[in-house]
């Protein structure tokens, strides 16, 4: 069976939702050879639906194929506990989902950090002082950029670091590449399948590291943050131009 492709976006797939060129053609290619695509994202921002439906208007069906570092942070709290929301709406629909109370006032279990662009010293300073109440600290993920078309712009991973540095704690990150975003793939996919997937992405710090942290391969494009002849660690198992190129190496 031909290995699952698990295909970040932002970078990959498209940027700031506009495709990539050549990325719609090389989705269709790779299941039209029997690969599974999976979207795997450290933005935490949008809704799932949100995702989905701006895929299919691109012309990528992906309904259940998109898996966010929003459903991995959700994986750090239990049923009935509570949080404080620094980030966006995706946060929120995780955690209900997860049956975590989500609430704006009183002591919470944890406070939970994504990229969003209303962040501001009032929500700074309400998130830093929920963690020194008490509230763990969890971050969707900690890239400290968010490419566009214009290049990159502040990520969550900065927002992240204002919350922590503010309240003196330590973060729990949930994205690629740590563990609890590994265990939501491999729990989608099953072991094996996971193991001889191929992950795509633009960044070997997150793209790359998540691929070694579930054993697959790792493909890097340089459609996002990285570009031709930057050091990079790790060193990806194929280097090409773009998603398409991935699609063609793969056939």
């Amino acid at each position: 069976m031909p290995p699952t492709v698990l295909c970040d976006l932002d970078g990959v797939v498209w940027l700031a939702r506009a495709p990539i060129p050549g990325s719609v053609e090389a989705i269709a290619d790779l299941r039209a050879r029997g690969h599974r695509v999976v979207f795997v994202t450290n933005n935490s921002n949008p809704i799932l639906a949100d995702n989905e439906q701006a895929l299919e208007r691109m012309g990528i069906p992906a309904k259940g194929d998109v898996l966010t570092s929003a459903q991995a942070a959700a994986l750090l709290l239990q049923p009935g506990e509570s949080a404080y929301v620094a980030g966006g709406p995706g946060i929120v629909e995780a955690l209900g989902a997860r049956g975590v109370e989500v609430r704006d006032d009183g002591q919470v279990d944890a406070v939970v950090v994504g990229f969003h662009c209303e962040f501001d010293y009032d929500g700074l300073a309400r998130a830093s002082s929920k963690v020194r109440a008490g509230a763990r600290l969890i971050g969707t993920n900690d890239d400290a950029t968010y490419p566009t078309a214009d290049g990159p712009i502040p990520g969550g991973g900065s927002i992240l670091a204002a919350v922590a540095f503010a309240s003196g704690a330590t973060p729990l990150v949930a994205g690629k590449p740590y563990a609890p975003m590994a265990a939501l793939v491999t729990e989608v996919l099953g072991a094996r399948a996971a193991a001889d997937a191929v992950m795509v992405g633009d960044r070997p710090d997150t793209d790359g590291r998540f691929a070694r942290a579930i054993g697959c391969r790792f493909a890097l494009v340089y459609t996002g943050v990285t570009k031709p002849g930057m050091a990079v660690d790790p060193a990806p198992d194929l280097a090409v131009d773009d998603l398409r190129a991935v699609a063609a190496a793969l056939a």
